[in-house]
């Protein structure tokens, strides 16, 4: 008798891939509206959409404990990751180097844990952290030799990997049970208060509109934001949650892949190999004991 299909196992790696689609998005749409002016106009469509969600659903609302550590959150995932993604795509630095950094994202958050929350580290993390690194550096410093993106852009995406990383222990560690749609909301709002200002203080807010555009926006605001959002309430619902969390090392080679066939991003030699490199060494970080008991039984 065949075992019960199970659609979790599907909407895992759909997670996955919907979220490396955010990074193409990006650049699709830059080239016709500025980076924080984009992010605006995309959080003020998500946060109407979800504030009719909540509402339609009688969702939870938040106290107001939780509703600072989920403002807080947003500013760090929403505002800083995203904005610095954005802004160092807008500044030429290519959409699968951009995943593949802030892909770093498990190996910077164990590596804070261990400093701020006395988390111990096995020796097969230490040495996943080193290649992660490694895989990352050799990718970024061939694209720069190329002339491909500048330090500036680099420099985003690392506050990017930043901001992602210590939203993840936040998250971890302050807003385990927090209602998903309510929290979502105000991180959301919370971002927009952020972002606002600093399009009107540094960008003109021109747009040209276009089918592209319009496509990207409609693409970014209903399929990644809420059906990435629905996706993972999905998951928890059916206790898969975990499974994101193991998947999502596929990201950066995903994005890199796409964005070699979309837009003709160089994926060389060199490239596979940092990207093959830094995705062990997420591995080894983020699911250390098979690499534990490969060693074992070698």
């Amino acid at each position: 008798m065949a075992p019960p299909f199970r659609p979790e196992i599907l909407a895992a790696p759909l997670f996955v891939l919907l979220w490396a689609t955010g990074f193409i998005g990006a650049k699709y749409g830059l080239p016709y509206i500025e980076p924080v002016t984009f992010l605006m106009l995309r959080f003020l469509l998500v946060a109407a959409a979800l504030l009719l969600w909540v509402l339609l659903a009688r969702s939870a609302w938040l106290t107001w404990a939780q509703a600072r550590d989920a403002a807080v959150i947003g500013i760090l995932l929403q505002a800083v990751y995203l904005g610095g993604i954005y802004k160092a795509i807008d500044l030429g630095i290519e959409a699968g180097v951009s995943a593949l950094i802030v892909g770093l994202q498990p190996v910077l958050t164990a590596f804070i844990a261990r400093q701020f929350l006395g988390e111990r580290l096995t020796p097969v993390q230490w040495a996943g952290i080193a290649l992660g690194f490694l895989g990352v550096g050799l990718v970024v410093m061939r694209k720069l030799d190329a002339g491909v993106g500048d330090w500036r852009g680099v420099v985003l995406c690392l506050g990017s990997l930043a901001g992602i990383s210590i939203a993840s222990i936040l998250q971890k560690t302050r807003a385990t049970g927090h209602p998903v749609r309510s929290s979502t909301l105000v991180q959301f709002i919370a971002a927009l208060a952020v972002l606002v200002p600093l399009s009107f203080a540094f960008e003109t807010r021109e747009v040209t509109w276009s089918t592209e555009l319009i496509l990207t926006m409609a693409w970014l605001v209903l399929v990644m934001s809420l059906g990435a959002l629905s996706l993972l309430l999905f998951l928890i619902r059916r206790g898969a949650a975990s499974n994101v969390a193991s998947l999502f090392f596929l990201v950066p080679p995903t994005t890199a892949v796409m964005a070699w066939g979309i837009f003709g991003e160089v994926l060389g030699a060199i490239e596979i190999a940092g990207i093959a490199v830094t995705t062990l060494g997420v591995m080894m970080v983020n699911r250390p004991q098979l690499f534990s008991l490969s060693l074992t039984r070698g």
